[in-house]
């Protein structure tokens, strides 16, 4: 399986761009800005949406896309999401006043958006991968995913603030990657909470929740570009006095748009 890396940033900015990941060249998990650096070849070969969450910076690419591939497929994009998730695009972005609603173009009959609710811990079953829905906590509907690829899942929490019951899943899972958010620097702390996202004090209260002995690569996304350099500082700092004389005891790293990874 391949985890090719669109947008991992939590804003836009010259090099940063939103959050998406492509898998197999035919699924995406999340819409962000990312998208646009497809090619329209490449934009036609996706045929679902996973979608965590019904913010601007997750979705914010899906109409755009819709409207670039339209006359070049004969079957339509399926979106999975929360109901919720589904209901705010309809309501808010594919009414007609914002966007088409592409779900009756061409026609009722053969629509070019097609939507398919899901629910936390539900398995999928997607372009021949096995696809389960985690839990996030956030201010809206939320949800993670993981993806089982050939040497393990490859894991993604979403926007999320603490979250115990998504330690409690993965902990059961063969982990080959984990990539989970910390959207704000400690210095923002009282925001991150109040938007429920991690900084770099709370995820290492959430990185202490693995089981012991399981190790993986984990890979912090979704940082504000602003405050990247000093989320950065601030994760190997908790990760010298937690672990003495280890750089890296989990082996951390910053993801970055065009990194991709087998699975």
């Amino acid at each position: 399986m391949k985890v090719r890396v669109l947008g991992c940033s939590g804003a836009i900015a010259q090099g940063c761009r939103t959050t998406s990941f492509l898998v197999d060249g035919r699924i995406l998990i999340d819409a962000g800005t990312g998208v646009g650096d497809l090619t329209l070849a490449e934009m036609r070969q996706i045929d679902h949406v996973l979608l965590t969450h019904s913010h601007l910076d997750h979705v914010a690419a899906l109409p755009l896309m819709l409207d670039a591939v339209s006359s070049l497929r004969s079957t339509p994009v399926q979106v999975h999401a929360l109901p919720a998730t589904i209901a705010a695009l309809q309501s808010h972005i594919f009414n007609n006043i914002i966007w088409p609603d592409f779900s009756g173009i061409p026609s009722a009959a053969a629509p070019l958006l097609a939507y398919t609710a899901l629910q936390t811990g539900q398995v999928l079953q997607i372009a021949g991968l096995h696809i389960e829905v985690l839990p996030a906590i956030h201010t809206v509907p939320a949800v993670g995913y993981a993806v089982q690829g050939h040497t393990g899942w490859w894991v993604f929490s979403g926007d999320t603030g603490p979250n115990p019951a998504f330690w409690q899943r993965i902990n059961q899972l063969p982990l080959a990657m984990l990539v989970i958010e910390t959207a704000f620097s400690n210095h923002e702390s009282a925001l991150a909470q109040r938007s429920l996202h991690l900084a770099p004090h709370t995820l290492a209260q959430e990185l202490a929740q693995l089981a012991p002995g399981k190790q993986c690569p984990i890979y912090i996304t979704h940082t504000k570009p602003s405050e990247t350099q000093l989320i950065v500082q601030e994760v190997r700092r908790f990760d010298a006095l937690t672990h003495p004389g280890n750089a890296a005891p989990h082996d951390i790293s910053w993801l970055q748009a065009g990194q991709a990874f087998e699975v």
